[in-house]
């Protein structure tokens, strides 16, 4: 029956990977966000206002004297958006490129489903995966609400950012999906999504301090990502549309070269 399904397949053979991973993301975004009242204190702060601002913003630490501020540069804007795009990059790589660098792709074709509803399930299941992790770290945010003194931040920015994050990690899901299926190779996934993730996080921290290339801070995703503030502002119609709108493009290029090519199994 998990065979017939690709869907649950998936599910079932990610299940240790995706529950390593949301242990992993969930306890990493606590634990920075613990910190947030040792953050007020008089010590702490004279110690950042230390560190250069070019320093800070180039880590995406744009603002830490606010609850929303330090959320949204220590948990939201820097460990756990890393670690989600290498998660969603690893299981996008390896949800067709997966099977078929392992030769096993021609065995699971074998039963009754077509290329399009394979790529479309397998997909389908790393989404899931990706959207039940920032479900739990917003969950776990809400928690820490009251010990923590997140003031300021409500449930509904909690929601949006979220959204945000899910959104965040489905892109870069989508991206690895779409060369895997078009190349079949797991390192080539691997390799773009890498490189638009280091370049996208450039453009956002780095790049914007150099004088003529500010632009390049509206083509990253982790601007789109993050810009706005979700957390005070709530959801960013234009950054959510546009994460969505290549996740879109890319998964629907992605299973259309996976249905016309010639497989190697």
């Amino acid at each position: 029956m998990l065979l017939r399904d690709p869907f649950t397949k998936a599910l079932h053979d990610a299940r240790r990977s995706l529950i390593g991973w949301t242990v992993a993301i969930v306890a990493v975004g606590a634990m920075y966000a613990s910190f947030w009242p040792t953050m007020q204190t008089p010590e702490m702060t004279k110690a950042l206002e230390a560190y250069p601002e070019g320093v800070l913003e180039a880590f995406n630490y744009s603002d830490l004297t606010s609850a929303a501020g330090y959320l949204g540069s220590a948990v939201y804007g820097l460990l756990v958006p890393l670690l989600v795009a290498v998660f969603a990059i690893a299981a996008g790589a390896r949800a067709v490129a997966g099977d078929e660098e392992a030769g096993t792709l021609d065995l699971v074709l074998a039963h009754p489903v077509g290329r399009a509803r394979l790529a479309l399930l397998r997909f389908a299941a790393v989404a899931a995966g990706i959207v039940a992790i920032a479900v739990l770290l917003g969950l776990a945010m809400v928690g820490l609400s009251g010990p923590a003194e997140f003031d300021g931040i409500g449930a509904d920015g909690f929601a949006a950012m979220t959204l945000h994050l899910a959104l965040f990690g489905l892109a870069f899901a989508a991206l690895a999906f779409a060369v895997g299926a078009a190349t079949g190779r797991r390192a080539a996934a691997l390799g773009a999504g890498a490189g638009v993730a280091v370049l996208g996080y450039l453009a956002n921290s780095v790049f914007p301090q150099v004088e003529g290339l500010t632009w390049a801070r509206e083509l990253s995703p982790f601007h789109w990502y993050l810009g706005g503030s979700p957390l005070v502002d709530g959801v960013q119609p234009v950054g959510a549309l546009l994460l969505l709108g290549v996740t879109a493009l890319l998964v629907a290029v992605g299973t259309a070269a996976f249905t016309r090519r010639d497989l190697a199994v």
